[in-house]
């Protein structure tokens, strides 16, 4: 036995055996669970229930539709009051597990007649999902060692990681809040029917699978990894029943399971993404058949037979995929699947996708700043499967490697690569704690005083077989007591480092919402910047409930679920040319913008700006984006190297082009900020500039509402008929909307309701 679990046995009393052994994991494992879930709550201690970041408010808006109008209801839910005037059909494009999952915990509690509001839950599910990763954790390490200690420590790790941390912190309300949970469980149970050849375990897999689906679009990583894991154990000369078992059992369950979800629907057969799950089912009932005949062909042809029938259907079926895809039968690879082999591909083709700062590559530090120590551990645990190379540990390996490289070209995906960090970093500290705290050293190595003239082991052989007297060598080097003393020593101190640069992590950069910002006295205390939910407030209290707001879609959630104002754009950016419009609207002139909004009924207009605070994520630091995604539709009208300065430098201050000055959302931010500072002061404290002594002018919209800090900034846009009497361009507004109307020969990429 090994000494940590002498350890167990010690502080369980000695000779009570398995039962009080498991009574002391358990016990460990409810500490556990029990500090994942405390380090999430910050958030709501430091501020409030309160949900947060932007994709959290829509998953919240439609949970609380699920509780008040059920399930079909809102299985068919079509919301009108999103992507105005297109509408969206909520019920058939969106994965439903978060929210079925909170409702279903709702009905239950109310049910035992206990009060809660469905927003508690939705805030605190993701720190109680976090338990039960750690307990799935525990379970996937345990079955890669028979070192009950290391599946301790995984389950620890994973429940502190900032890694994991990042995306599941008290009011982190988005699909990773259960998907994590999901994606380990289902790891445990692949490796439990692998290794057991059970149609049982085999459809306890699909069945989380099936659960994965219907949460989160990554379960693509899934797919792709199980088979890819069977593929290398065929190609190692492992296939055995047990492997067909098991992933015929996964694939043929658990694909029928996904394709129960509407916004999967037909997709795992119809796209290059499911292809590899579906190719290796197929080779492996060849490889059964082949199996079968095995003993019908003679030994001496048989190696022969196989290859060549094996590799001509599979390569004849890896031609049939690039003909089928070629042809249209079968839908390509999807842009963020592209822009994972091709960092450049998305800002090129697709730069909505580029726009999003989590789809961007990770920077080094990142990788310690979220795993810590557990980046040096990580290798030495991988190194440590190589010494016992079972079908579990090539499982571990496969997902180091994929893991690895997807989580260094996109920041979102350090999420996947966490679970198989921890699991390995936990199998290397508990072999080095197995190794240095076991109190007994090693027999000492017998080494006879005389040796064969020649120093040779024959002579060694004859001393020995001569009855010569043999010293013992002493312990000295790794057996050494001091040596025991300094490794354990070490790894401790290391380990309190950890959980203290976890604590940092999580309290200071992954709990604080994105809607309440917060700031320090110089006394120290903490103040609280509230402009966010003030300006939604003020929307929510003072316009009608049928008025149209538009803003960049990184907005949309938000003003949709605490304003339950109708949008334009929002974050599911499912139709590039809608966000385009908005793009150019807020990238182009007054006469241009103007009859975009009329003809998109817009009433208010709502911009970030961050210049008066010093609030980096406004929206001059993002209008970049605006003008490439609008450029990727209308090249000739909006150019992005017309918003630089002949030395190629993005300005804002005097020496900014016209067309800057002249677009919609420079003129909306900079609009009477001028006022705040004496004649010829005004500063912009995020760019770091002094702004012309004049500032702009606005003919089309008028100031409707700035919050407190001027973070958000509302315009109400003017009717036809006011902006025409009290503007002498009327003219001009005339000629951009005649402009316009040409340009509907351009095809149906211009959205438009006239």
């Amino acid at each position: 036995m090994s000494a940590t679990n002498s350890s167990l046995d010690l502080l369980a009393g000695g000779g009570k055996g398995k039962s009080s052994r498991t009574l002391l994991r358990v016990v460990i494992l409810l500490l556990i669970a029990g500090a994942a879930v405390s380090s999430r709550l910050f958030s709501v201690i430091r501020f409030e229930s309160i949900i947060h970041e932007f994709d959290p408010w829509f998953n919240f808006r439609a949970t609380k539709y699920l509780v008040a109008n059920g399930f079909y209801s809102f299985w068919d839910w079509f919301d009108d009051r999103t992507w105005h005037p297109l509408g969206r059909v909520t019920g058939g494009t969106l994965y439903p597990g978060l929210m079925v999952t909170s409702g279903v915990i709702y009905h239950a509690l109310r049910a035992l007649s206990i009060p809660v509001d469905i927003r508690n839950i939705c805030v605190l599910l993701a720190p109680a999902f976090s338990g039960l990763t750690a307990y799935a954790a525990y379970l996937l390490t345990n079955e890669m060692t028979t070192n009950s200690s290391a599946g301790l420590l995984a389950a620890i790790f994973m429940g502190i990681a900032p890694g994991y941390i990042s995306r599941s912190v008290a009011g982190s309300y988005d699909n990773e809040a259960i998907a994590i949970f999901l994606l380990v469980l289902t790891f445990f149970l692949w490796i439990k029917a692998l290794k057991q050849g059970s149609m049982l375990w085999g459809a306890l897999c699909a069945l989380s699978y099936g659960y994965m689906v219907a949460s989160w679009g990554g379960y693509a990583f899934i797919t792709c990894l199980l088979p890819l894991h069977a593929f290398v154990l065929i190609l190692m000369g492992r296939y055995s029943t047990r492997l067909y078992v098991s992933y015929c059992s996964w694939y043929a369950l658990g694909t029928l399971a996904s394709m129960q979800i509407p916004f999967v629907g037909f997709l795992p057969v119809k796209t290059s993404e499911h292809m590899p799950a579906l190719g290796i089912f197929g080779f492996l009932q060849l490889l059964a058949f082949l199996d079968f005949l095995k003993g019908s062909v003679p030994a001496r042809q048989w190696k022969t037979f196989l290859f060549t029938v094996a590799g001509g259907v599979f390569f004849t079926g890896l031609a049939c995929l690039i003909i089928a895809t070629s042809i249209g039968i079968i839908a390509p690879w999807g842009g963020r699947f592209y822009s994972l082999f091709d960092t450049s591909y998305a800002k090129i083709h697709i730069p909505i996708i580029a726009s999003v700062s989590e789809h961007q590559p990770t920077a080094w530090p990142a990788f310690f700043f979220d795993l810590n120590m557990l980046i040096w551990l990580f290798p030495a645990g991988v190194y440590l499967c190589f010494q016992n190379l079972a079908d579990e540990h090539v499982f571990v390996i496969v997902y180091a490697v994929m893991g690895s490289y997807f989580a260094g070209v996109m920041v979102r995906l350090m999420l996947t690569l966490t679970p198989v960090v921890c699991v390995a970093a936990a199998i290397a500290i508990s072999q080095i704690l197995e190794n240095y705290l076991n109190l007994n050293s090693p027999t000492p190595v017998d080494k006879p005083t005389e040796e064969g003239a020649d120093g040779t082991a024959g002579g060694k052989k004859a001393a020995k077989a001569g009855g010569l007297k043999a010293t013992s060598k002493p312990v000295v080097g790794i057996y050494a007591t001091m040596s025991k003393v300094v490794v354990v020593a070490s790894t401790t101190i290391y380990l309190l480092l950890f959980v203290l640069h976890c604590t940092w992590v999580t309290s200071n950069a992954y709990s604080s919402p994105s809607v309440v910002l917060a700031s320090k006295m110089p006394d120290g205390s903490q103040h609280i910047i509230d402009d966010y939910r003030e300006a939604y407030q003020w929307l929510r209290q003072n316009t009608k409930e049928d008025a149209k707001i538009m803003s960049w879609w990184d907005y949309g959630y938000q003003i949709g679920g605490m304003a339950d104002r109708p949008t334009l754009v929002d974050n599911n950016t499912w139709n590039n040319t809608h966000i385009a419009t908005v793009g150019k609207a807020m990238s182009s002139r007054e006469e241009v913008s103007y009859p975009i909004m009329r003809q998109h009924e817009v009433d208010y207009v709502l911009v970030v700006f961050g210049g008066l605070l010093g609030y980096s994520g406004d929206d001059i630091n993002k209008f970049l984006w605006m003008v490439r995604i609008a450029e990727g539709i209308w090249p000739d009208e909006v150019k992005e190297r017309d918003f630089f300065t002949p030395r190629g430098e993005y300005r804002v201050d005097g020496e900014a082009t016209e067309t800057m000055k002249n677009s919609l959302m420079y003129k909306m931010s900079y609009y009477n900020y001028n006022s705040l500072f004496p004649p010829g002061q005004a500063q912009d404290r995020v760019r770091g500039v002094r702004l012309p002594e004049v500032g702009p002018t606005l003919n089309t919209v008028e100031e409707a509402f700035t919050s407190e800090n001027w973070i958000i900034r509302i315009y109400k846009v003017k009717d036809l008929d006011t902006f025409g009497r009290d503007h002498a361009s009327a003219a001009a507004f005339e000629r951009g909307h005649k402009k316009k109307k040409i340009n509907k020969k351009r095809g149906p990429r211009v959205l438009r309701v006239d």
